[in-house]
């Protein structure tokens, strides 16, 4: 099993695929390094691809300190395995909670990435509704503690932007509420509380964000109404940023639409490398 030690000590769990430029792929909550398996399988075959399991989710280790969880530790752990891998730079490709770790490792560490995708972001960004998803977010972890990730995933798994899923491939939704069922009860509990609950709202970022000149690519889910406005706020703010909205779409967005989805992170990733990016302006 390779793991590495993130600056505070918690191991994380690793793999890697393939040779050739690297990308490391930052998942969801409800997900963890299998998750990117479509992607995995396509990029591989030019590019040097990465996942890990985020703090929290075994084989990673499991703190149970809550002040482990934050959105400043999501945010160095993707520097840790660019540190332990020996990564000067690298696109990095994160989906809901994966999006916000990554877009704060950009804000963060804007010359270590090459490239950044944000897909599905912006639950609870949006000001009417932040202190409501705060809340929501504390309680989903008690109800984590109190009846286990199997019975959550049951309920959570099968909420709003999931049910496209469900309706475009039954057999991988089937396997997505597996994975999300094996995951660790305390180690979901403290990110839901730890990093969920209290993390900063996109809106009160954007002066930094304006600042940020890392090629990003946001994507976002017809479907996924809770991401829709945010994600216009990143194209809007972000100096070099670009939106795709894929139809008929919710939140698993690499899930549902993998083909699209690999051919629009392509696409981009070329224009970085060949230095074509961002487009020239009309």
């Amino acid at each position: 099993m390779a793991t590495l030690a993130t600056a505070d000590g918690v191991d994380l769990y690793y793999e890697q695929t393939g040779h050739g430029s690297p990308i490391v792929f930052v998942h969801e909550f409800a997900g963890d390094c299998r998750s990117w398996e479509p992607q995995v399988r396509h990029f591989s075959r030019r590019y040097r691809c990465i996942t890990f399991n985020a703090r929290g989710y075994p084989p990673s280790a499991v703190p149970g300190d809550p002040e482990a969880y934050s959105q400043a530790h999501a945010r160095d752990d993707i520097l840790a395995i660019f540190d332990g891998l020996g990564l000067a730079a690298a696109h990095v490709v994160g989906l809901s909670m994966g999006a916000f770790a990554t877009l704060h490792f950009g804000l963060g560490y804007g010359p270590r990435a090459r490239s950044l995708v944000v897909a599905g972001c912006g639950y609870g960004a949006e000001p009417t509704g932040y202190a409501a998803f705060q809340t929501h977010a504390r309680e989903n972890a008690e109800q984590i503690r109190h009846h286990g990730i199997a019975a959550f995933a049951a309920t959570y798994g099968h909420g709003p932007g999931r049910g496209q899923l469900k309706a475009k491939d039954p057999r991988g939704f089937a396997e997505f509420i597996q994975i999300f069922s094996e995951h660790s009860a305390l180690g979901s509990a403290q990110t839901m509380a730890g990093i969920q609950g209290r993390r900063p709202s996109l809106y009160a970022l954007t002066e930094t964000l304006r600042e940020m000149t890392v090629p990003t690519m946001v994507v976002a889910g017809d479907g996924d109404e809770p991401t829709l406005a945010p994600s216009l706020l990143l194209k809007r703010t972000l100096p070099a940023a670009t939106l795709a909205v894929l139809p008929n779409s919710g939140h698993v967005l690499n899930l549902e639409e993998p083909a699209l989805f690999n051919y629009l992170l392509e696409q981009f990733f070329q224009q970085v490398e060949s230095g074509r990016w961002p487009p020239p302006a009309a």
